[in-house]
């Protein structure tokens, strides 16, 4: 793909605001026709910038008012064993993001719960009971703010 110019750039913004838009409104925006906004979109989904859409849910409005960052250190290490323990995590509802990185910690996890209780119940009985965990320290999120991308 060529680089990306400044109309992409533009573009982009626009998706990650709401990438429901229709390239009928895209393009207005862009001061291009539909056409030409479409086969921008098509370019970028072609070439693996684009990697399909997000539907972002309101976790507090659905009744999910605690989001705690778990860091957990495996207590062995190997491929298996990192395997064992991504493919047990993901089956838990309330993890909603699974990252695996390097420092303190093997993973990070993003966990929702209906309230504090409600976390110390999915920590105790579904968490810790993973096969391989070792150390686990919790965050709990007091507010957030999103911010776009470097476009």
């Amino acid at each position: 793909m060529t680089p990306l110019d400044a109309t992409d750039r533009a573009l982009l913004r626009l998706l990650t605001q709401d990438a429901a838009q229709p390239a009928s409104t895209l393009g207005r925006r862009l001061e291009l026709s539909q056409p030409a906004t479409w086969r921008r979109i098509r370019r970028l989904q072609e070439a693996g910038i684009l990697a399909g859409r997000r539907l972002v849910l309101d976790a507090e409005k659905l009744g999910f008012g605690v989001t705690v960052f778990l860091g957990v250190k495996l207590a062995a290490k190997g491929a298996a064993r990192l395997e064992d323990f991504e493919r047990a995590v993901t089956a838990i509802p309330e993890v909603q993001m699974v990252e695996h990185v390097l420092g303190l910690y093997d993973y990070r996890l993003r966990v929702v719960a209906r309230d504090l209780a409600d976390f110390e119940r999915v920590l105790r009985r579904r968490i810790m009971t993973l096969p391989g965990v070792g150390n686990v320290e919790a965050n709990v999120l007091l507010s957030e703010e999103r911010r776009p991308g470097p476009l």
